[in-house]
């Protein structure tokens, strides 16, 4: 009996030792597969990206694969038909290991939205719902422009006086610009306590840097062109006077815990220490650039809670730019009333993009709800038509971080501990809505 049972047990562990060896291989092979597929989505990207030119943000792979997508693009036909079969390939792949699982699932989503990309650029129409469920992942919320009505009544009563309520506004918020011979110590200042902060949570490495520049003629307010190398290159757009709250605003959303923090965790965490190559490009028209500007934008909140910001601007920057210190509260009662608005910029957007209102309309209505000159909605709509959808990523995704972040601890040190796990464990809208 007791030798029965001892060849039952050498049984059962053989049994056991069999299966764990059946299942590591079988997620070794899967995980060359995804190999394969993760270098094309690269290759097929470097090629997409001569026609589609802001499709490409960052690439770190090799620059042989940049050189011959360059040289030797496919036709724009053939990219359309290439990227199709391999999002097909990766819909029928069978998953059982977590962790492959997980980025097969990035890997799939990525090419979802690559896919729509060449058929965009082949001429295909996508509506603006569909543009952010295929491209970002994203459910758009269906908006009332009764409630940004609402908002702008408040205002007008904060903001009295004659003429339109955008140009009283508008005159208001130039009285808090920064004069340009100040704005780069401004910037700098800002710039170093996000850093400051954001260092406090989240440690980067010793080498991770940024280079600073200022541009004109963009249709961005600021830019963040990733290096490599934990190394960001930073505009700042000088089209229009700068306002004392939108130094903060740079510094965190373009640096720290925004796209600088980001870029480095997810070259360090995904592409380096888990060699996955599909992470050596960053595609701009993706789920994650939900993510990216999502996480920007909460980063000002989570470096500055609560009054920390306008407390910082009255006591540090305001006196920097020459600005009345006593004038920060009026600014911050303005501010807690615009956020209001701000899906009010994507409503108007999925209406100029589904053809629902004239340029000229579209133009008056962000005057209207954006409350800024003619010239700068102007301005706005070129950013609208170069990256159509990608505006949603804004506010629809600042509201998802942010909810998705604060569900999970009322604390600061447990908000920064999710935030930072979000910023590389590769969820996307879908995977972080209740």
């Amino acid at each position: 009996m007791k030798v029965l049972k001892s060849q039952l047990i050498t049984c059962l562990i053989a049994c056991v030792l069999i299966s764990s060896i059946q299942v590591n291989a079988n997620s070794n092979t899967i995980n060359l597969k995804l190999n394969v597929h993760a270098e094309q989505f690269v290759k097929l990207g470097l090629e997409l990206g001569q026609y589609d030119k802001d499709y490409v943000d960052a690439y770190l792979g090799p620059k042989e694969w940049m050189d011959h997508a360059k040289k030797n693009p496919r036709s724009k036909e053939q990219l359309a038909i290439d990227i199709s079969a391999l999002l097909k390939t990766l819909k029928s792949l069978k998953i059982n290991d977590d962790k492959l699982a997980i980025r097969h699932k990035s890997l799939y989503r990525n090419v979802r939205a690559m896919d729509v990309r060449i058929r965009m650029v082949n001429g295909e129409k996508f509506s603006f719902a569909d543009e952010a469920r295929l491209i970002y992942d994203a459910v758009l919320p269906k908006y009332d422009f009764n409630q940004f009505d609402e908002a702008l009544v408040a205002i007008d009563t904060l903001i009295p006086g004659d003429g339109p309520l955008h140009e009283r506004v508008d005159a208001f918020k130039e009285t808090f610009s920064i004069p340009s011979a100040l704005v780069s110590q401004v910037v700098d200042t800002a710039i170093a306590e996000c850093r400051k902060r954001s260092a406090k949570y989240i440690a980067m490495p010793k080498n991770e840097r940024f280079t600073l520049e200022y541009v004109k003629d963009k249709s961005w307010g600021g830019y963040n062109w990733y290096q490599g190398d934990n190394k960001s290159l930073m505009q700042i757009n000088q089209d229009f006077p700068m306002p004392i709250g939108k130094a903060i605003v740079l510094g965190c959303h373009e640096g720290y815990p925004g796209h600088h923090v980001w870029n480095v965790m997810i070259e360090n965490n995904l592409f380096k220490a888990n060699d996955w190559v599909e992470f050596s490009i960053k595609p701009l028209f993706s789920p994650y650039g939900l993510i990216a500007e999502g996480s920007a934008n909460y980063g000002v909140k989570l470096a500055f809670p609560d009054q920390q910001k306008i407390d910082y601007e009255r006591d540090i920057l305001f006196p920097l730019a020459n600005l009345d210190p006593e004038k920060a509260d009026a600014l911050d009662a303005l501010n807690k009333l615009t956020r209001k608005l701000s899906h009010a910029r994507t409503a108007t957007a999925q209406l100029y993009l589904d053809g629902k209102i004239t340029k000229d309309e579209t133009i008056a209505q962000l005057q209207k709800y954006s409350l800024i000159s003619k010239e700068r909605a102007t301005h706005g709509i070129r950013f609208i038509e170069q990256y159509r959808a990608y505006v949603l990523n804004y506010n629809l995704g600042m509201d998802i971080v942010a909810s998705y972040v604060e569900r999970q601890g009322d604390t600061e040190e447990a908000r920064w501990q999710a935030f930072e796990n979000m910023l590389s464990e590769l969820s996307t809208a879908s995977d972080m809505v209740e």
